[in-house]
């Protein structure tokens, strides 16, 4: 739990080009995973799911950086 504060804390400090640049590589390594998995080769499967928590923690940030603009 501790690394996923740190994780939105280090998030914060970019700017939206960052963030985005940031979701990217995610989906990259994603991607990677799944073909780790159709292959049978997927010795961590958890780390899907930490995957996906990271993209939405991402687009969250976004949201609110999107949001701060506006006011």
């Amino acid at each position: 739990m501790a690394n996923s504060n740190n994780l939105a804390k280090e998030l914060r400090e970019k700017d939206e080009a960052g963030l985005k640049e940031e979701i990217l590589n995610i989906r990259k390594e994603q991607f990677n995973l799944r073909m780790q998995q159709g292959a049978g080769e997927m010795s961590k499967p958890h780390l899907f799911k930490n995957a996906r928590r990271d993209i939405a923690r991402v687009k969250t940030i976004l949201a609110e950086k999107k949001q701060a603009g506006k006011a």
